[in-house]
């Protein structure tokens, strides 16, 4: 079904499964890139990605956190359709995307992605008002429609279209380059955002201005995000739920203040404990991790932290923990945590009389 605009047709979005079905369903994704491995170039992979599974539901923000190379951007960049993804199953509102009834294209009108390097994201050579008309008019909507919402989007993230439309990209500073880049995402009237560390190279007084921008902006358009960030301070403010990501796999996923307040893995426990402090009395005395994080190439057997893990038992170098249900919201694939799994800090099992 689609309606005119001007000489165009623009499909009308619907919410084909109500407010109860998630908008993005993340299930078994995987992402291995080719490598080779020692001096005589035998082939391996790359797990980068190996086997994520998880839901964003319609209206909520759903941060994903973790260590660098963890594997958060490269899920982003598999939803978004930038990187193949080599196995599994991406579904937008109950169809799965890139297939007849959801082409990519038709998504990507529907889900929009905002980068870290607000510079490199702009085309320098067109200016800031045909950055963000540039996408609708790819859609069918006519020249004239698309500046028009380009001012009027300009305007909506705090830039006087006056003064700032005819800029190029390096006549802004970082800040007023990533409000640009909301506003292009925003350009398609967009059910989904995915931001990728969007606010991480701003200053800190320019941050808090852009995640405002963010909060106010969701509850206006009816946004859902996808915020990946390294920083969970920005992740409590902002988020409803927590993923926490470690070599390439979910470890825990759950209510940000659930998940950040009362962590059920021993990593997202560490991470939480490297966080630093104004109490000078709460200084960390002891590095909360050990070690490097293991070769993506090579993982361990059983359980991927085991190796920095101080919870660590022999079952954990030969069980893979299952993502399981602590509760009918926060899931964690920690054996310590899971009845029955053969760790001697395993919950007892509840008999029914």
């Amino acid at each position: 079904m689609s309606m005119p605009i001007g000489h165009a047709t623009v499909p009308i979005v619907r919410d084909r499964g109500g407010p109860a079905q998630p908008l993005l369903t993340v299930d078994r994704l995987v992402k291995h890139f080719p490598a080779k491995k020692g001096f005589g170039g035998a082939k391996a992979v790359v797990r980068a990605v190996d086997g994520v599974d998880f839901e964003i539901l319609k209206g909520e923000t759903l941060g994903v956190v973790g260590e660098s190379g963890c594997g958060k951007s490269t899920t982003a960049r598999l939803i978004m359709g930038l990187t193949r993804h080599d196995a599994g199953e991406l579904l937008f509102d109950g169809e799965r995307i890139g297939s007849r009834a959801l082409p990519l294209r038709d998504f990507r009108a529907q889900a929009q992605m905002v980068f870290q390097d607000s510079y490199s994201s702009l085309n320098p050579r067109m200016t800031i008002e045909g950055s963000i008309a540039f996408g609708p008019q790819v859609h069918g909507v006519p020249k004239r429609q698309a500046i028009e919402r380009a001012r009027s989007l300009l305007a909506r993230v705090g830039l006087e279209p006056a003064r700032f439309a005819a800029r190029y990209p390096h006549e802004l500073s970082g800040g007023q380059r990533q409000r640009v880049n909301i506003a292009r995402a925003l350009a398609l009237e967009p059910r989904l955002l995915v931001l990728d560390e969007a606010v991480s190279a701003l200053d800190k007084s320019v941050e808090a201005q852009v995640l405002n921008l963010l909060m106010d902006l969701k509850q206006e358009f009816n946004l859902t995000y996808l915020f990946i960030s390294h920083d969970l301070n920005v992740v409590r403010f902002i988020c409803d739920r927590v993923a926490v990501m470690y070599l390439g796999q979910v470890v825990e996923i759950g209510p940000a203040d659930t998940v950040l307040a009362a962590p059920a893995h021993p990593y997202t426990a560490a991470l939480l404990s490297s966080m630093p402090s104004m109490d000078p009395d709460a200084r960390t005395e002891a590095a909360p991790l050990a070690g490097d994080p293991p070769n993506p190439i090579n993982p361990p057997a059983g359980c991927r932290f085991y190796p920095r893990c101080t919870l660590v038992e022999e079952v954990c170098r030969g069980a893979v923990p299952p993502l399981d249900a602590l509760d009918a919201r926060h899931r964690v694939a920690c054996l310590a945590r899971q009845p029955g799994s053969g760790h001697s800090l395993t919950p007892s099992l509840t008999v029914a009389a």
